[in-house]
C-alpha cells in the first residue's frame, strides 16, 4: 500500500513535514510495532526532500539561503526560462537534494535524530501543490528450524 502527503507550497523555502510522514507511517504499519523502513518519494524536479535541523529555525534559514547562493536566478550560464526565472535554478537545488529518502523505523516508530526533522524544499515561486509517496515496508522475520 501507498500512502500520500499534499502539501501545498507558499513559495520557496523548507516546509516541516514530520508530523505528517509520522502520521502516514501509522497508517501503513501491519501492526502498531512494526519494524521496517518508510520510503518517501517526490515525484517533482524543482523541489526535494531532505532531513536536516529541525530545532532552530534560523539552521534552517542558513540552508535556505546558501542554496540560493549555489543557485541564484542570474547565473549567466541559464539559457532555460520558459517557464520563469525561477525555474532552472530550482531543478539546480533539487539536483543537490534527494527525490527520495530511505528512514529505518523500530518498533512502530521513526528513527530520527534528537534535532532532525523532515523537510520539503520547495524551490519554486508562488504556490505549489506537491505530492509526496509513502511507501513501508516491514522487515522479515525468519523463524529458525527447531
Amino acid at each position: 500500500m501507498i500512502a500520500q502527503i499534499t502539501q501545498t507550497s507558499q513559495g520557496e523555502g523548507f516546509q516541516d513535514i514530520t508530523a505528517q510522514v509520522k502520521q502516514q507511517l501509522h497508517v501503513l504499519l501491519p501492526t502498531p510495532h512494526a519494524d521496517g523502513v518508510l520510503y518517501l518519494y517526490c515525484p517533482h524536479t524543482s523541489c526535494a526532500l531532505t532531513i536536516n535541523e529541525g530545532f532552530d529555525p534560523s539552521a534552517k534559514r542558513d540552508l535556505e539561503q546558501f542554496l540560493q547562493h549555489l543557485a541564484p536566478r542570474n547565473l549567466p550560464l541559464i539559457t532555460y526560462k520558459a517557464e520563469g526565472s525561477d525555474d532552472s535554478p530550482s531543478h539546480m537545488k533539487s539536483a543537490l537534494l534527494q527525490t527520495s529518502l530511505v528512514l529505518l523505523v523500530e518498533q512502530g516508530q521513526l528513527i530520527l535524530g534528537r534535532w532532525q526533522s523532515i523537510y520539503l524544499a520547495e524551490f519554486r515561486d508562488g504556490m505549489k501543490e506537491r505530492k509526496i509517496y509513502l511507501k513501508f515496508l516491514p522487515e522479515e522475520r525468519t523463524i529458525s528450524p527447531p
